[in-house]
């Protein structure tokens, strides 16, 4: 039974959560929307959709630092770290998005949220660091779902598979991206730090948005652009890493994994993109092993905890 002083304790740090996932809610609301959007800027090439919205979100940045009087300068090795990490970031959004063209929106962000598990192998083998038992469970369980989402989907195609592999490809880049650069987003300042990643991932993108110029510009398919720049990256990106900053990052992580319910949710209402019984098996089974996942890491200090990939 609990003593009083115990439920006391319980409302404290009920209190001291809730600010921060209040946060994080707002933030995967807007996380949510951009499936929705990547559809309704087709037939625009994932180059152009993909330069086009960091290109925003780093410009919107760039004027939110400027207001808060944030310097940007940088040095040469900052120069060269950063530009590293804008090259995995600019893989990751790129592959996410060309992945939405082949396979569906249950899909594609039930594998990219697969993230913090790479983050947890790359981190093994890279940064020596263990790995609790019950992730390696959620290693298994996640295993299974994507399995059940790749191998007994019934209208599994060549063309699906495609798409799921390049999300998983998404998953893997920020697997990396989370474990290079997890020392050095502890010394910048939120919008500096994702001003020069989201800049730089747009220039390194800017070649391929030239190539795949696809010449099918209109009025709503750059405002489905611009939005995703401005709703799920810039303030979708600073909402979460408010919440982080505000509460335990493995609440604020488990909380953001439900863009993948947001996200299927919108596309069925409102592209009537249903997902099949194996879809929702394979996601929920996902979704558990990747909880299972961030919370084995609850003893792990605020700073080196697991950031999911944000869509």
């Amino acid at each position: 039974m609990k003593t009083a002083e115990q439920g006391r304790m319980g409302e404290r740090h009920r209190a001291r959560n809730w600010p921060g996932l209040s946060y994080a809610v707002l933030a995967v609301f807007l996380f949510s929307w951009s499936p929705v959007l990547i559809r309704l800027a087709a037939p625009l090439s994932a180059p152009e959709i993909t330069f086009g919205r960091l290109s925003v979100a780093a410009l919107a940045l760039f004027v939110l630092a400027k207001i808060r009087g944030i310097d940007l300068t940088l040095s040469r090795s900052g120069w060269l770290k950063l530009s590293l990490y804008g090259l995995v970031t600019s893989l990751h959004f790129l592959l996410y998005i060309a992945s939405l063209s082949f396979t569906t929106i249950a899909h594609s962000l039930s594998i990219v949220y697969t993230a913090p598990i790479f983050t947890t192998l790359l981190s093994a083998w890279w940064l020596r660091e263990n790995i609790p038992r019950r992730s390696y469970l959620g290693i298994g369980v996640a295993a299974a779902g994507v399995a059940i989402l790749t191998g007994l989907e019934p209208a599994m195609s060549p063309t699906m598979f495609r798409g799921d592999l390049l999300a998983l490809g998404s998953a893997v880049c920020f697997g990396f991206y989370s474990v290079v650069g997890r020392r050095e987003r502890d010394n910048y300042d939120v919008a500096k730090y994702a001003t020069y990643v989201y800049g730089l991932a747009a220039a390194w993108l800017l070649p391929a948005a030239i190539i795949g110029y696809s010449g099918q510009q209109s009025p709503q398919r750059l405002l489905a652009v611009m939005a995703l720049g401005i709703f799920p990256l810039a303030i979708g990106h600073t909402l979460y890493n408010i919440g982080l900053r505000r509460t335990h990052a493995t609440y604020v992580n488990l909380v953001a994994t439900q863009e993948v319910t947001g996200g299927v949710l919108l596309g069925y209402l409102l592209l009537a993109e249903t997902p099949g019984p194996q879809s929702l098996l394979g996601a929920g089974l996902a979704l558990l092993g990747v909880a299972l996942v961030v919370g084995a890491g609850t003893t792990v200090s605020r700073k080196t905890q697991l950031e999911p990939g944000h869509s």
